[in-house]
């Protein structure tokens, strides 16, 4: 495998980040050469400076953390974020319509964003431990005929919820990667082990906190 740090997503989005905080995960992400750096809408503009002359990417989510914004709200705030600076985004589908078999509000929800950041990246999260396995593989294929970029497993605010599983990553990957997509794991991924597993189960991205801790735990092996 190649170096892990190239595929982590260092990750800030706690309602009460604070400045500082956000400050020394800029810093981390150059210094380890993570692939980008997740945080909240308000932020992108300070990531984007921050990270100038870097390869670091600006990641940002949308409709964060429920999904539950109706659609129109959805790419005005993918705009915005666009316009702030943001190279990707990463918009959580409405669970609700979801389960509720209205699958044309879905695939019009993500059409919307899709078309509000055309040219960036587009990550769609499923929230999956709120989904059962034909769920997961029904808003795939949504997301297919949508035009995400990748797919991606949680937000890590699901009360109780595990977060990432090698399963559920295994079935996303099985079910989009004939399509060219991709899958971004995250959600409870906190050492160099879980991450590797997920990297194997088809992951192309992996969404954590715990970034620095990954990496020094490649480096330990």
């Amino acid at each position: 495998m190649d170096n892990i740090n190239f595929h982590i997503e260092h990750t800030l989005l706690k309602p009460d980040a604070k400045k500082e905080e956000l400050m020394k995960l800029f810093k981390e992400a150059k210094e380890h050469n993570f692939l980008g750096v997740c945080v909240n809408p308000c932020f992108v503009s300070l990531a984007k400076e921050h990270l100038n002359g870097s390869d670091v990417k600006v990641v940002t989510v949308i409709g964060f953390p429920l999904g539950a914004n109706r659609s129109d709200v959805k790419a005005y705030e993918a705009k915005k974020a666009v316009d702030d600076g943001a190279d990707e985004i990463d918009m959580v589908i409405n669970v609700s319509k979801l389960k509720d078999g209205c699958f044309d509000y879905v695939r019009q929800d993500i059409t919307a964003v899709r078309e509000a950041c055309e040219g960036h990246v587009l990550k769609v999260i499923l929230e999956t431990d709120l989904l059962t396995p034909d769920e997961i593989r029904k808003a795939c294929e949504i997301c297919v005929e949508a035009k995400a970029d990748l797919v991606k497993t949680s937000t890590g605010f699901v009360k109780g919820g595990v977060g990432a599983k090698v399963e559920d990553v295994k079935l996303m990957h099985d079910v989009v990667a004939p399509y060219g997509l991709k899958v971004k794991a995250s959600g409870g991924i906190r050492d160099y082990e879980k991450a590797y597993a997920l990297l194997k189960a088809g992951a192309e991205r992996l969404g954590t906190s715990s970034g620095v801790v990954i990496a020094e735990g490649m480096r330990d092996i």
